[in-house]
């Protein structure tokens, strides 16, 4: 990050210098702008290539970094969605001894007692 800035902080420097010295040669309002960022840009193009490459280097570097990660977090999202899969797969459903058989609630070793139905049930 430090590059970054570095190159920034260098780019900006590289404007107002322009900027000053076409103020100081009689430009004004919008020619003064178009034709100091014009100039610092070339300037900055000749000047601050290694800088330029530098920050690239740095970017590229953190971006593989990331690029890790988020392969690593979509092989677990994909081994998540597996397993989620295969939960899904018809069969008898098992949840800690209570099993839902047609609107029925069947917990073991009781009586199967009628699920309540939408607005049924004690007021």
């Amino acid at each position: 990050m430090r590059s970054v800035l570095a190159y920034t902080t260098a780019r900006l420097l590289l404007f107002v210098a322009a900027t000053g010295l076409l103020y100081l040669a009689g430009a004004r309002g919008l020619l003064l702008l178009g034709l100091a960022l014009l100039i610092s840009g070339i300037a900055s193009y000749v000047l601050l290539s290694r800088q330029r490459d530098r920050m690239s280097g740095a970017l590229s570097n953190r971006l593989s970094g990331t690029r890790g990660r988020v392969s690593e977090f979509r092989r677990r999202l994909d081994a998540g969605a597996r397993a989620e899969d295969m939960d899904d797969e018809p069969g008898p459903a098992r949840v800690s001894g209570e099993a839902r058989v047609s609107g029925e609630a069947r917990v073991s070793g009781e009586a199967s007692v009628p699920a309540p139905a939408d607005g049924d049930g004690p007021a």
